[in-house]
């Protein structure tokens, strides 16, 4: 039989009052499973010590006869708990390390369990963000605690099923503050201030982490009165308070609110500081901040480090390095704000310096210095460090597809973000921003419906961020109707979102439909923009809706407080114009409150190519030539208003003025993707390899477009050559082999989508409309000013364009 070991029960330690203290009431005994402290032992035994030595002897026999029999069973039930934390210790572990399958394994293996153990592997798992197993595990608990509902609460905090907690803390069959606190600091989280509210109001006791949790749920909401309120209802705050009060204001850039709280408070500890000098710093204040940071009575690293990110950030770089080379001490944030600010700066030399001699880089540092190169267009120097990083986050991967696409390397950027799915990285909201970005630059429709089918399965697809950039690709891949289904599928719509939607029916030439979202946007109390009204007024000039585009310019400032800008003095010169009324055009140029730009005497050239104003064009040239003295669009524009008019010897003309400046015409290209495959065609182009079966199809569709009634539009030909010239010339624009491919190759009942990096020519926006009606076919074609969708002999934008 396994031998016990006795104690003695009493100490020689003296009480200062002089009597012995009893052992068993100094000693804190706790139990192995739970930490949980013995009962509290009364009073009246601690004058053990002054007992008669008589009585002494009678208890010490009577506790022998009592353990006599039961010391086997004590030493069994002693070993067993051991055993138990033992296990439950190995679990921990593993699940503090990840380890969900070792710690199952562990658990299953346990000949006896405590309530202690489930609850190791209910955090475990909600830890390792395994919530169905957590789950699991908290319905075959066969004993559950306070500690088990808690957790479990906690777990469905983090994944975001604030319902569920609720409903599981409305089924406690008890409940303590740290319960209630969890539901406040739940709600306080997720913005559910009123419901955080409530449950404050509830709590049937109160302690510091309530009052707090009630007081971050409104500072963090932005509800900084009903913060205030809560605050001055109280004098018993702690520092941690004020300085979240400090910080609400701070953030919002209520800079005297926080000034008079700061000089207010009781005790100022570091915190205190560094927010307010922080905040003066990044409000641009550097004189009211450094005069804070000269008088803190203690700095830290991180006083510094706001003071130096302050200079940074506002430009001056020298005083911030100045900064920088003082600080006793330096950490990684430190480091890298002075290598952001070099970087912000376009200053790559002395961030790559910095960066070379850096000696706690993280991989922040990395991602700043190839975000830096990529944005600057090095990207050979931003590949180089990529390739060399230590380790790779998704901030990396996304700062190098970005880069690629900015750099009009469109295929790069794609091949970027499958390699990054494909080495299984995580792909963040930044990533599949810029690749729906690229798809869009390129109309790689097929793409971009990939793209939004994976961020579907990763669960990206309802917040704005990735949601407009979803909204813009489908709208500038010409798929309208898809950009209409992702905007009206979108829980949450902010401005960037309504703006996308009417720009996009805008260019579309839906304007009507862009003028109801617009209203829509109005009845939620959204308030415009001024990019809003650029979309709208755009939308009116492409519709022909003038005096409906009148009233939304000049209701602007009057309703929404928008002062017009440049832009939209373009769109309503651009709408006046095209509807003939260039004298009030001209009008109202004169009337602006700043000088025309080039912009808006290429409007007014535009609309007097359309209504044959030859004065009014040539004039509207040399104001854009004196700006814009390369703009060969321009130099077009005025050509096709002579070849218009007969003026051939001016034609002619502008072509030598060209010559002689070194001008160069932008060459014409239409592409069209069939099966994931761009294909791009030339004026006459002779390189496609299935060219012969196209010029084939286009012989037959010339004779039937003749025979359905087509005119060539041969005024818009540059050349002074025979009509019958001037139509073989035609015959063969780029944007109409391209829709010739599409019909061949694109399957019935599909759109063939056309892109075309110029305006389409009068001719072929003819041809096309009796090649949709012949066919039978939608054909959308995007020029570098608009869509247009052909459909049944007729086009969109109701040949207003």
């Amino acid at each position: 039989m396994r031998r016990v070991t006795s104690f003695r029960v009493f100490s020689p330690t003296p009480s200062g009052d002089g009597r012995v203290i009893p052992r068993w009431l100094r000693l804190r005994c706790f139990s192995a499973a739970a930490a949980v402290p013995l009962p509290e032992v009364p009073e009246s035994l601690g004058s053990l010590a002054t007992e008669e030595p008589e009585k002494k002897k009678e208890k010490k026999k009577r506790r022998r006869r009592l353990t006599k029999g039961s010391t086997s069973s004590s030493a069994s039930g002693y070993s067993e708990t051991a055993e138990i934390v033992r296990w439950n210790k190995v679990i921990t572990g593993h699940m503090r390390w990840g380890r969900c399958e070792e710690a199952s394994q562990a658990f299953d293996a346990m000949p006896r369990r405590t309530t202690v153990s489930w609850n190791a592997m209910l955090s475990g798992y909600i830890t390792n963000d395994r919530f169905e197993l957590a789950l699991h595990v908290f319905r075959r608990m066969p004993h559950r605690d306070l500690v088990s509902w808690n957790t479990m609460i906690s777990g469905f905090v983090r994944n975001g099923d604030l319902s569920s907690a609720r409903r599981l803390f409305d089924e406690m069959p008890d409940r303590d503050i740290v319960s209630w606190n969890a539901m406040i600091s739940a709600y306080a989280q997720y913005g559910q201030v009123d419901a955080a509210r409530e449950m404050f109001d509830r709590a049937p006791v109160k302690n510091a982490i309530t009052w707090n949790g009630l007081l971050a749920a409104y500072v963090q909401n932005g509800r900084l009165e009903a913060a205030r309120k809560l605050f001055d209802s109280s004098p018993e705050w702690e520092t941690v308070s004020w300085n979240a009060m400090l910080a609400g204001y701070v953030h919002r850039r209520r800079l005297e609110e926080a000034r008079e709280l700061f000089d207010r408070m009781p005790r100022r500890d570091v915190v205190s500081w560094n927010t307010m000098v922080s905040g003066y710093a990044q409000a641009g204040e550097l004189g009211v901040a450094r005069l804070l940071f000269d008088r803190a009575p203690t700095k830290d690293v991180f006083t510094w480090t706001a003071m130096l990110s302050g200079y940074a950030q506002n430009g001056m770089l020298e005083e911030a390095r100045r900064v920088f080379d003082k600080m006793p001490e330096k950490n990684e944030v430190s480091w890298n704000a002075m290598i952001a600010g070099y970087v912000q700066h376009c200053r790559m030399e002395q961030a790559m310096e910095l960066f070379g001699v850096m000696p706690c880089r993280n991989i922040s540092s990395w991602n700043t210095m190839i975000t830096g190169y990529a944005q600057n267009g090095e990207l050979s120097h931003a590949r180089k460090l990529f390739d060399e990083m230590p380790r790779r986050d998704s901030i990396s991967w996304a700062a190098m597809i970005a880069g690629h696409s900015q750099s009009g390397l469109s295929e790069e950027a794609l091949g970027l973000f499958i390699e990054m799915g494909r080495l299984g990285e995580r792909l963040n909201r930044s990533a599949y921003t810029c690749a729906l970005s690229t798809c869009a630059d390129i109309s790689a429709l097929e793409c971009g419906r990939q793209v939004h089918g994976r961020l579907v399965k990763a669960g990206y697809a309802a917040g704005c961020f990735v949601g407009n950039a979803l909204l813009a690709m489908y709208c500038k891949c010409g798929s309208i109707d898809e950009a209409y289904d992702a905007f009206m599928e979108m829980p949450a719509k902010d401005v960037v979102t309504w703006n996308t939607m009417i720009a996009g029916f805008a260019r579309h030439g839906f304007g009507r439909e862009a003028l109801e979202v617009f209203d829509w946007m109005l009845d939620l109390h959204t308030r415009p923009d001024d990019v809003t009204l650029v979309g709208v007024l755009s939308a009116c000039g492409h519709a022909g809706l003038v005096e409906k585009g009148i009233g939304c310019f000049y209701a602007m400032e009057r309703d929404f407080g928008i002062t017009p800008k440049p832009q939209h003095y373009t769109c309503m010169i651009d709408l006046l114009g095209r509807a003939g009324r260039l004298g009030e055009a001209q009008v109202l140029m004169q009337s602006m409150p700043f000088e025309p730009d080039a912009t808006m005497w290429g409007a007014l050239l535009g609309a007097s190519r359309i209504h044959g104003d030859t004065e009014l064009g040539e004039s509207a040239a040399r104001r854009i030539f004196e700006m814009e003295p390369e703009n060969s669009g321009m130099y077009v524009l005025l050509s096709n208003l002579y070849a218009a008019a007969g003026k051939w010897a001016d034609v002619g003309r502008m072509r030598v003025m060209m010559r002689d400046k070194g001008v160069r015409k932008v060459p014409g290209f239409s592409w069209i993707e069939v099966q994931n495959v761009v294909h791009t065609f030339s004026v006459g182009d002779a390189a496609h390899p299935q060219k012969e079966e196209i010029y084939a199809f286009l012989e037959d569709l010339d004779r039937r477009l003749k025979k359905a009634g087509h005119v060539s539009v041969t005024k818009t030909v540059l050349h002074d050559v025979e009509e019958e010239e001037k139509e073989q010339m035609l015959k063969y624009h780029s944007e109409r082999l391209a829709v010739a491919f599409g019909i061949l190759r694109v399957p019935r009942g599909r759109p063939i989508r056309v892109i075309k990096n110029l305006r389409v020519c009068e001719d072929c926006h003819s041809a096309i409309k009796y090649i949709s009606a012949m066919e039978g076919r939608l054909i959308i074609l995007r020029d570098s000013n608009r869509f247009h969708h052909f459909s049944g002999g007729s086009c969109s934008c109701g040949d207003y364009w």
